[in-house]
């Protein structure tokens, strides 16, 4: 059953910031977790390691109604240095897929509508918007003082590109945002790298050297707070085996995945999502690329096995009942997250702590 988003698609993203969240993240109604927090994530004890990735949870009003909904891990939404404008409304549509968004079906077209329904799968749109620091700082902060005993409020930022703009002034700006975001005092932060920018595909997790580059600059401007770096789906292990060691030189976590790219038209094949050109092609995400996720954790782990690496995975994509949860667990996930799951679903977190303590 598809419950009210909570982040409502019909409306502008500025709607959304200014007005949100809906549903029953704004009944203030607080779910209270059973026992002790048991679960050790970088010395911060939590009552169960799921939460929602960066992305829908905009401010912290959304972080808030997270936190109260039982969503033990909230990761702020991306941010950048300097403001950053939305893409045009609608930015969230409905997509149908016959099984899983594979690489040989996301060759072909996918139809978008605004007829959401299970298994739920959506195409989102944002182009990461950002406010002034000054002003996403001091929400961050706010959000920070939301979370309860067992959970905690991870910050996601990024670099952004300019025109004519070097490859070191791109690094730079990655740097420049890592210090805003450590001024917050949030005590976990994620560099996002998997959101279109350069490299190949335009993805910048998918330029190696650029992804090294960018995590070791961060980690000289952050100290010693756990990093981890978010990214998208690799389909030679050779790559992964190459981002596990950037993970392990210089971050602590690595979150796989964010979308799948595809081209997303209406039902008469035009573009569906208005404005750029870029926009023809969107993420994907939703019950649909779960098989990605899962198949990045459990690659993941058996690197870090093989290798005696240390850091920590961080399992997302397709995550929408609670037996998602247990899947990705299984695979090797020391967190799981779900955005599209949970922003039709609000109770997804306490029915997946109920599963757990039956």
């Amino acid at each position: 059953m598809l419950h009210t988003a909570f982040y409502d698609p019909t409306k502008s993203y500025e709607e959304n910031y200014e007005s949100g969240p809906f549903g029953a993240f704004a009944d203030g109604k607080k779910f209270e977790s059973l026992g002790t927090p048991a679960h050790n994530y970088f010395d911060n004890l939590l009552f169960l390691p799921f939460g929602i990735p960066a992305g829908p949870l905009i401010n912290s009003n959304f972080v808030k109604g997270a936190f109260e909904k039982g969503f033990d891990v909230c990761v702020y939404k991306t941010v950048r240095s300097d403001t950053f404008p939305c893409h045009p409304h609608p930015n969230v549509l409905s997509v149908t897929i016959d099984g899983d968004l594979t690489p040989d079906r996301a060759k072909l077209p996918v139809v978008a509508d605004t007829n959401y329904h299970e298994p739920i799968s959506i195409t989102n749109s944002f182009g990461v918007p950002s406010r002034k620091p000054e002003q996403w700082q001091a929400d961050v902060i706010k959000a920070k003082e939301y979370a309860g005993p067992g959970q905690l409020l991870v910050l996601s930022f990024m670099g952004t590109t300019h025109e004519g703009q070097t490859r070191d002034e791109f690094i730079d700006d990655f740097a420049t945002t890592a210090i805003l975001a450590k001024e917050t005092g949030v005590k976990v932060l994620e560099i996002d790298i998997s959101c279109p920018n350069i490299g190949n595909e335009g993805l910048v997790c998918y330029d190696l050297e650029m992804t090294e580059a960018i995590a070791k600059a961060a980690r000289s401007k952050i100290g010693d707070t756990p990093l981890v770096l978010k990214v998208g789906y690799y389909q030679n292990t050779s790559d992964i085996e190459k981002l596990a060691l950037i993970a392990e030189r210089y971050a602590q976590d690595i979150a796989a995945i964010n979308t799948l790219q595809a081209t997303i038209v209406d039902e008469n094949g035009n573009q569906a999502l208005p404005g750029s050109p870029v926009r023809l092609r969107g993420g994907v995400c939703g019950h649909g690329i779960k098989w990605a996720g899962i198949s990045m954790v459990e690659r993941l782990r058996e690197i870090r096995e093989k290798n005696n690496y240390t850091f920590k995975i961080t399992g997302v994509g397709g995550v929408t009942v609670p037996q998602d949860y247990f899947d990705y667990i299984n695979a090797g996930a020391d967190v799981v997250m779900s955005a599209t799951g949970a922003m039709w679903n609000p109770y997804l977190a306490q029915e997946i702590k109920k599963i757990s303590t039956s």
